[in-house]
């Protein structure tokens, strides 16, 4: 037997909210969502290797410096800015290849896909090299990065933490 309890008027309201769509189901992502990429972490990628480090969420925005390197060299530059806008998180990636040369002459801007625990996606536009990039942190001291190019097959980076910076 369920036990009917009278509807107060705030509980009425919250229930009537709900049922036509007005209530908010979830919380809008936030930058500050992404804590769980700070850090800087390394690994091969072909036969170069990938260095990323993630800064602390700050002010609605996180930011990322890449360094490709390989005989010696850096290969490519790049830097990530993830922001706040329009109740959504916003991805823009820019990349130099040595001499600071761009690689392209505007930024790429990719659109968020989806959000879990230590987990984020984002999809490409038009233009952007990428149809979609997934970062994740399986375990603390790993960082995977799941790529599908626009063109080519898919593949995935696994970094793990960069301790010491020779």
């Amino acid at each position: 037997m369920v036990a009917k309890l009278p509807l107060g008027p705030i509980a009425l309201v919250v229930l009537l909210a709900a049922a036509s769509g007005l209530a908010e189901v979830a919380d809008e992502p936030r930058v500050a969502d992404l804590a769980w990429m700070t850090g800087s972490w390394i690994g091969p990628f072909g036969e170069q290797m990938l260095e990323e480090t993630w800064s602390q969420p700050f002010a609605g925005t996180i930011t990322c410096m890449v360094r490709i390197t390989g005989n010696g060299q850096t290969n490519m530059m790049e830097l990530i800015l993830i922001e706040e806008v329009d109740g959504s998180l916003l991805f823009r990636v820019r990349q130099w290849l040595p001499g600071y040369v761009p690689r392209r002459p505007e930024p790429q801007i990719m659109t968020l896909a989806e959000i879990a625990d230590r987990r984020v996606s984002f999809d490409g536009s038009g233009d952007s090299d990428f149809l979609r990039l997934t970062y994740s942190r399986p375990t603390d001291e790993t960082f995977q990065i799941d790529v599908e190019p626009r063109q080519g097959d898919h593949f995935q980076i696994l970094l793990r933490e960069n301790r010491t910076l020779d």
